[in-house]
Protein backbone atom coordinates (compact mmCIF):
# COMPACT_ATOMS: atom_id res chain seq x y z
CA UNK A 1 0.00 0.00 0.00
CA UNK A 2 1.04 3.81 -0.85
CA UNK A 3 0.93 5.47 1.97
CA UNK A 4 2.14 9.26 0.65
CA UNK A 5 0.19 10.97 -1.33
CA UNK A 6 1.76 13.36 -3.61
CA UNK A 7 0.07 16.62 -4.48
CA UNK A 8 3.04 18.51 -5.39
CA UNK A 9 3.01 20.83 -3.00
CA UNK A 10 2.91 18.37 0.07
CA UNK A 11 3.05 14.49 0.70
CA UNK A 12 0.43 13.27 2.68
CA UNK A 13 1.17 10.79 5.02
CA UNK A 14 -2.01 9.17 4.70
CA UNK A 15 -0.41 5.28 6.39
CA UNK A 16 -0.52 7.58 9.51
CA UNK A 17 -3.78 6.23 11.10
CA UNK A 18 -2.72 2.54 10.21
CA UNK A 19 0.32 3.36 12.03
CA UNK A 20 -0.85 5.02 14.60
CA UNK A 21 -4.37 5.84 15.41
CA UNK A 22 -5.08 8.88 14.09
CA UNK A 23 -4.58 10.65 10.70
CA UNK A 24 -1.96 13.74 9.87
CA UNK A 25 -2.72 16.93 11.47
CA UNK A 26 -1.99 19.84 9.31
CA UNK A 27 -0.04 22.54 11.00
CA UNK A 28 -1.78 25.95 9.26
CA UNK A 29 0.88 28.75 9.41
CA UNK A 30 2.62 28.87 6.17
CA UNK A 31 0.04 27.65 4.05
CA UNK A 32 -2.42 28.52 1.82
CA UNK A 33 -5.93 28.47 2.17
CA UNK A 34 -5.71 25.95 -1.23
CA UNK A 35 -3.18 23.67 0.19
CA UNK A 36 -5.05 23.07 3.37
CA UNK A 37 -8.28 22.31 1.58
CA UNK A 38 -6.23 19.92 -0.71
CA UNK A 39 -4.46 18.37 2.10
CA UNK A 40 -7.49 18.15 4.02
CA UNK A 41 -9.52 16.33 1.45
CA UNK A 42 -6.95 13.97 0.90
CA UNK A 43 -6.78 12.61 4.28
CA UNK A 44 -10.53 12.63 4.65
CA UNK A 45 -10.75 10.60 1.34
CA UNK A 46 -7.64 7.68 2.53
CA UNK A 47 -8.62 8.26 6.13
CA UNK A 48 -11.31 7.25 8.50
CA UNK A 49 -10.53 9.61 11.72
CA UNK A 50 -11.16 12.73 12.69
CA UNK A 51 -8.97 15.43 10.29
CA UNK A 52 -7.50 18.67 12.64
CA UNK A 53 -5.95 21.11 10.70
CA UNK A 54 -4.13 23.76 13.58
CA UNK A 55 -3.49 27.47 14.37
CA UNK A 56 -5.92 28.94 11.64
CA UNK A 57 -6.70 32.18 11.14
CA UNK A 58 -10.53 33.09 11.09
CA UNK A 59 -10.42 34.41 7.29
CA UNK A 60 -8.02 31.47 6.32
CA UNK A 61 -10.39 29.18 8.05
CA UNK A 62 -13.41 30.47 6.71
CA UNK A 63 -11.85 30.12 3.04
CA UNK A 64 -11.13 26.77 3.63
CA UNK A 65 -14.52 26.23 4.64
CA UNK A 66 -16.21 26.98 1.47
CA UNK A 67 -13.87 24.73 0.38
CA UNK A 68 -14.34 21.65 2.16
CA UNK A 69 -17.89 20.62 3.89
CA UNK A 70 -19.13 19.33 7.21
CA UNK A 71 -16.08 21.06 8.91
CA UNK A 72 -16.13 23.14 12.06
CA UNK A 73 -14.07 25.63 13.49
CA UNK A 74 -13.08 26.90 16.66
CA UNK A 75 -12.21 30.28 17.03
CA UNK A 76 -10.35 30.48 20.30
CA UNK A 77 -8.37 27.33 19.83
CA UNK A 78 -7.71 28.11 16.02
CA UNK A 79 -8.81 24.51 15.18
CA UNK A 80 -10.51 23.39 12.12
CA UNK A 81 -12.29 19.87 12.21
CA UNK A 82 -13.54 16.80 10.39
CA UNK A 83 -15.42 14.00 11.55
CA UNK A 84 -14.56 14.38 15.62
CA UNK A 85 -14.32 11.44 17.32
CA UNK A 86 -16.68 9.98 19.79
CA UNK A 87 -15.73 10.16 23.75
CA UNK A 88 -14.34 6.88 24.62
CA UNK A 89 -14.40 6.90 28.25
CA UNK A 90 -10.83 8.82 29.26
CA UNK A 91 -11.12 11.86 30.65
CA UNK A 92 -8.66 15.10 31.06
CA UNK A 93 -9.22 17.87 33.33
CA UNK A 94 -7.08 20.72 31.47
CA UNK A 95 -5.98 23.26 34.07
CA UNK A 96 -5.41 26.81 33.06
CA UNK A 97 -3.51 29.01 35.57
CA UNK A 98 -4.93 32.67 34.27
CA UNK A 99 -7.14 34.05 32.06
CA UNK A 100 -4.32 35.43 29.59
CA UNK A 101 -3.34 31.46 29.24
CA UNK A 102 -7.09 30.70 27.80
CA UNK A 103 -5.98 30.31 23.97
CA UNK A 104 -3.50 27.87 24.99
CA UNK A 105 -6.02 26.19 27.40
CA UNK A 106 -8.70 26.34 24.49
CA UNK A 107 -6.26 24.71 21.84
CA UNK A 108 -5.68 21.68 24.29
CA UNK A 109 -9.39 21.26 25.31
CA UNK A 110 -10.41 21.07 21.69
CA UNK A 111 -7.21 18.73 19.90
CA UNK A 112 -8.36 16.57 23.43
CA UNK A 113 -12.06 16.47 22.82
CA UNK A 114 -11.62 15.67 18.92
CA UNK A 115 -9.66 12.84 19.44
CA UNK A 116 -12.07 11.27 21.37
CA UNK A 117 -10.94 11.96 25.30
CA UNK A 118 -13.58 13.16 27.44
CA UNK A 119 -12.80 16.89 28.42
CA UNK A 120 -13.05 19.68 31.15
CA UNK A 121 -11.43 22.41 31.88
CA UNK A 122 -10.95 25.15 34.46
CA UNK A 123 -9.59 28.48 34.47
CA UNK A 124 -8.00 30.90 36.42
CA UNK A 125 -6.35 28.61 38.94
CA UNK A 126 -3.12 29.85 39.19
CA UNK A 127 -0.99 29.23 42.42
CA UNK A 128 -0.73 33.23 43.21
CA UNK A 129 -4.50 32.66 45.22
CA UNK A 130 -3.65 28.86 46.28
CA UNK A 131 -7.29 28.09 47.15
CA UNK A 132 -8.69 28.60 43.58
CA UNK A 133 -6.66 24.95 43.34
CA UNK A 134 -7.54 23.26 45.99
CA UNK A 135 -11.26 24.38 45.76
CA UNK A 136 -11.26 22.07 42.21
CA UNK A 137 -8.39 19.00 43.49
CA UNK A 138 -11.31 16.44 44.42
CA UNK A 139 -12.11 17.38 40.14
CA UNK A 140 -8.13 17.28 39.39
CA UNK A 141 -8.02 13.79 41.31
CA UNK A 142 -10.87 12.27 39.66
CA UNK A 143 -9.27 12.61 36.05
CA UNK A 144 -7.33 9.87 34.12
CA UNK A 145 -4.63 12.57 33.36
CA UNK A 146 -4.27 16.22 33.99
CA UNK A 147 -2.85 18.87 31.20
CA UNK A 148 -1.67 22.21 33.19
CA UNK A 149 -1.34 25.11 30.97
CA UNK A 150 0.63 28.10 32.93
CA UNK A 151 3.19 31.00 32.08
CA UNK A 152 5.05 32.92 34.17
CA UNK A 153 6.90 30.43 36.72
CA UNK A 154 4.76 27.36 35.90
CA UNK A 155 4.39 26.89 39.29
CA UNK A 156 1.22 25.54 38.89
CA UNK A 157 2.70 22.05 36.93
CA UNK A 158 4.29 21.17 40.42
CA UNK A 159 1.15 21.57 42.56
CA UNK A 160 -0.94 20.08 40.64
CA UNK A 161 1.60 17.43 40.30
CA UNK A 162 1.44 17.08 44.31
CA UNK A 163 -2.07 16.53 44.59
CA UNK A 164 -3.20 14.00 42.02
CA UNK A 165 -1.59 10.33 41.29
CA UNK A 166 -2.94 10.48 37.57
CA UNK A 167 -0.03 11.32 34.44
CA UNK A 168 0.10 15.47 34.43
CA UNK A 169 1.39 16.76 31.08
CA UNK A 170 2.74 20.63 31.53
CA UNK A 171 2.34 23.76 28.96
CA UNK A 172 4.36 26.28 29.71
CA UNK A 173 2.81 29.60 27.96
CA UNK A 174 4.52 32.59 26.97
CA UNK A 175 2.38 35.16 28.97
CA UNK A 176 4.31 36.85 31.72
CA UNK A 177 6.86 40.04 32.46
CA UNK A 178 10.27 40.32 31.16
CA UNK A 179 12.05 37.68 33.31
CA UNK A 180 9.23 34.99 32.13
CA UNK A 181 11.36 35.14 28.86
CA UNK A 182 7.82 34.34 26.32
CA UNK A 183 7.73 30.81 28.03
CA UNK A 184 11.60 30.14 28.68
CA UNK A 185 11.50 30.50 32.69
CA UNK A 186 7.84 28.35 32.79
CA UNK A 187 9.54 25.68 30.47
CA UNK A 188 12.28 25.37 32.36
CA UNK A 189 10.48 25.48 35.83
CA UNK A 190 8.20 22.57 34.72
CA UNK A 191 11.40 20.75 34.12
CA UNK A 192 12.84 21.31 37.23
CA UNK A 193 9.48 20.39 39.08
CA UNK A 194 10.26 18.89 42.60
CA UNK A 195 6.79 16.87 41.50
CA UNK A 196 8.36 14.11 40.46
CA UNK A 197 7.01 12.16 36.67
CA UNK A 198 5.68 15.73 35.54
CA UNK A 199 5.89 15.48 31.66
CA UNK A 200 6.52 18.63 29.86
CA UNK A 201 5.52 19.69 26.22
CA UNK A 202 6.65 22.85 23.71
CA UNK A 203 6.09 26.58 24.58
CA UNK A 204 2.06 27.21 23.82
CA UNK A 205 1.84 24.12 22.45
CA UNK A 206 -1.36 22.88 23.88
CA UNK A 207 -1.76 20.51 20.82
CA UNK A 208 1.31 18.45 22.05
CA UNK A 209 -0.26 18.03 25.42
CA UNK A 210 -3.35 16.77 24.19
CA UNK A 211 -1.90 14.46 21.71
CA UNK A 212 0.48 12.74 24.20
CA UNK A 213 -2.44 12.58 26.57
CA UNK A 214 -3.94 10.66 23.84
CA UNK A 215 -1.49 8.74 23.78
CA UNK A 216 -1.53 7.19 27.01
CA UNK A 217 -5.05 6.96 26.81
CA UNK A 218 -4.81 4.71 23.65
CA UNK A 219 -2.24 2.94 25.77
CA UNK A 220 -4.35 1.70 29.03
CA UNK A 221 -6.61 -1.11 28.98
CA UNK A 222 -9.57 -0.85 27.66
CA UNK A 223 -11.26 -1.53 31.19
CA UNK A 224 -9.38 0.40 32.85
CA UNK A 225 -10.40 3.81 32.24
CA UNK A 226 -11.67 4.91 35.45
CA UNK A 227 -11.18 8.03 37.70
CA UNK A 228 -7.30 8.30 39.24
CA UNK A 229 -8.92 9.42 42.86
Amino acid sequence: MNEVLDLGYARVDIGREARQGLPEVVYGPGKTVAQIAGIVTGLLEHNSGPVLATRVAPDTAAAVLERVDAGSYDEEARLLLWRPAAPAGFHVVVAAAGTSDRPVAAEATAVASAVGLATTVVHDVGVAGLDRVLRVRELLRSADAVIVVAGMEGALASVVGGLVRAPVVAVPVSTGYGASLEGVTALLAMHASCAAGVTVVNIDSGFSAAMAVHRIAVSRPTADHGGSA
